[in-house]
């Protein structure tokens, strides 16, 4: 692990800080001043640079804040926290706009002050992660013509900034679409944040969006940057769009019309220089006119278009794309590729593949775990593909109607569709849970625990035509537990 590099001219301070830090297995090293900082930072690579930089903000030689803006020049990843006396608390907010991390306020706690070091640990160890899968992701895959189509658009757009809207059925990878638009953009040195905004509850995606400022709500303790000053100068991708609040459309229609915003609680304009990728499952257009999408809004976004096929128009594609998933799931588990044969591969291409991408990837995860022999024949395959006639793969892969986005996993509506068991349900919902994890997310029960609830009021909802109380009682909670789930869930 790389080392946090601590950056104090108290000798006592950085003393306390190498002995708190080493306890908890974290190595250090530390500097004096800033000129050391910046001639040790010219003479590491990579590799071998900080995991996170604790500066102090006043020192002879240099202050923390003009260090701050030199690293972040050479070194925009790098997480900085810096230290500051009471009576510099101006100062060191002031530094969050240089793109500080987090500042600790002096005499700190020092079981604090290793709490906020090891989140800033964590936050680095997942854009790295972050960074690295992009980097070693191959360029998308798919030689059929509507991938095609896929690529001249990312292609044409490679040199540009402009806005862009990418639609396509859940599991269609559209944040990869979103990825590659950065990574091949004249901003791909910058960062690329990721928000789902209809996974996030309405009170909290304000702040998570633009940040606030200390002491705006309860909780607020100290002032936070939301996602567009994370993504000062790169790329900020907002997923399922079409499910922002009414009233945060309103907020970021004026960020995208004035190019500033104000965090909550706050006072003074804040700059966003930050191209903004939106994606929706949903039918923009029909949202407008129901009223429930501002149109202005819309045309903001929709400058340029780009919609992903499913992965029942690029059927072609669906062999390279198995062999890819078997090979990159065994290398996360750590176990030897499994190969798959040509009959099992027909009987996947002819599948509907309701969940589409992800759904074969999820499937991929299933048969890297479950299949017994390395080669996979079609009797290996999971219940859904396994026991679909054609005429069923042709059923799954009919458009489904639209769907309220909180819903339950792509995978888990075909595995219940083709037994009809809990069986089925549950490998669905194992298959869902497998991806998350392998993908690092760190909310999987939250995530799941909401799309599972929801779900289920969803549906006693649609079988009593609304009635809460009725629904309530079929579901076997009290009518004031269905009116609390529906308003924290957004189902309003």
């Amino acid at each position: 692990m790389k080392p946090i590099w601590i950056v104090d001219d108290d000798q006592s301070i950085r003393f306390v800080l190498e002995k708190a830090l080493l306890r908890e297995d974290l190595p250090t090293r530390s500097f004096t001043s800033a000129r050391e900082v910046l001639q040790a930072l010219d003479g590491e690579t990579a590799d071998d640079g900080p995991q996170i930089l604790v500066s102090d903000i006043r020192m002879p030689g240099g202050s923390g804040l003009d260090l701050l803006t030199k690293v972040r020049e050479k070194h925009p990843g790098l997480p900085v926290i810096i230290m500051t006396a009471y009576s510099d608390l101006d100062s060191a907010v002031s530094a969050f706009q240089g793109g500080a991390f987090e500042y600790l306020p002096k005499p700190f706690d020092v079981p604090k002050a290793v709490e906020l070091i090891r989140r800033a640990v964590q936050e680095s160890q997942r854009e790295q992660v972050a960074e690295e899968r992009m980097a070693a992701a191959p360029e998308m895959l798919g030689q059929s013509p509507a991938m095609q189509d896929v690529f001249r658009g990312i292609g044409r757009l490679s040199q540009s900034n402009v806005t862009v809207l990418i639609t396509g059925e859940s599991g269609t990878g559209k944040e990869l679409v979103a990825r590659a638009l950065h990574k091949h953009s004249p901003r791909a040195a910058g960062p690329f944040v990721a928000i789902n905004t209809a996974a996030i509850p309405k009170d909290l995606l304000e702040s998570e969006l633009f940040g606030h400022e200390r002491g705006a709500f309860t909780g607020a303790q100290a002032m936070r940057r939301g996602r567009f000053e994370q993504a000062e100068g790169g790329t900020l991708f907002l997923d399922e769009i079409g499910d922002m609040p009414f009233d945060l459309q309103t907020r970021l229609l004026r960020v995208l019309s004035d190019g500033h915003f104000y965090r909550v609680g706050g006072h003074q304009a804040v700059k966003a220089n930050v191209r903004v990728i939106a994606a929706t499952h949903q039918d923009l257009e029909q949202r407008v006119k129901d009223g429930a999408f501002r149109e202005d809004l819309f045309h903001r976004l929709n400058v340029i278009r780009l919609r992903l096929p499913a992965l029942r128009e690029r059927a072609d594609d669906i062999p390279v794309l198995a062999r890819h998933f078997l090979q990159a799931s065994a290398h996360q588990l750590g176990v030897e590729p499994k190969r798959i044969s040509e009959a099992a591969l027909a009987r996947l291409s002819a599948f509907g593949f309701p969940g589409n991408v992800r759904q074969l990837e999820n499937i991929c995860h299933w048969l890297t775990v479950m299949a017994p022999a390395q080669l996979i024949e079609p009797k290996d395959l999971p219940p859904e593909v396994a026991a679909a006639t054609p005429g069923e793969a042709a059923l799954a892969g009919t458009p489904a109607p639209e769907a309220h986005p909180l819903q339950a996993p792509a995978i888990a509506r075909p595995l219940a569709a083709a037994n009809g068991g809990v069986a089925s349900w549950e490998a669905g919902l194992e298959a869902e849970a497998m991806d998350l994890l392998m993908r690092g997310q760190a909310d999987v029960w939250d995530q799941l625990t909401r799309r599972f609830e929801s779900r289920l009021i969803l549906t006693a909802l649609h079988n009593t035509r609304g009635r809460r109380i009725e629904a309530a009682q079929k579901l076997g909670i009290g009518r004031n537990t269905i009116t609390r789930k529906i308003q924290e869930l957004g189902l309003e």
